[in-house]
């Protein structure tokens, strides 16, 4: 299991062809370094593909996760980049609407 104490979410699209080199370089330009235990995730510009590089505290993880049927639910204008508490991670990774997801799961109206 990698441990991941922060999850980010970078608001502009990545070109999913991106390997873990591309991907690590966008992190630094957006996020200004890539921290041990730090998730970062990025979306293609349709919203049906997600990439997600993880740094473990020894080295980079890249994982790529595919929608056969509708979008991930990704923010248009609220800055560039975003932070994610777990259970909102783990909705957007579904396909969920995310946002909706509160403090300790409970789902509130936005």
């Amino acid at each position: 299991m990698i441990r991941v104490d922060a999850l980010w979410l970078a608001i502009e699209p990545l070109d999913m062809r991106a390997g873990t080199e591309a991907a690590l370089a966008r992190v630094v330009r957006v996020f200004g370094a890539a921290r041990p235990h730090h998730a970062y995730l990025f979306a293609n510009r349709r919203a049906n593909r997600m990439k997600v590089l993880v740094h473990d505290g020894i080295g980079i993880w890249l994982s790529a996760r595919r929608l056969h049927q509708g979008k991930f639910v990704w923010p248009k204008d609220s800055g560039s980049t975003l932070s994610l508490p777990p259970p909102q991670f783990d909705a957007l990774v579904l396909g969920l609407p995310w946002q909706r997801i509160g403090e300790a799961g409970v789902i509130c109206v936005l």
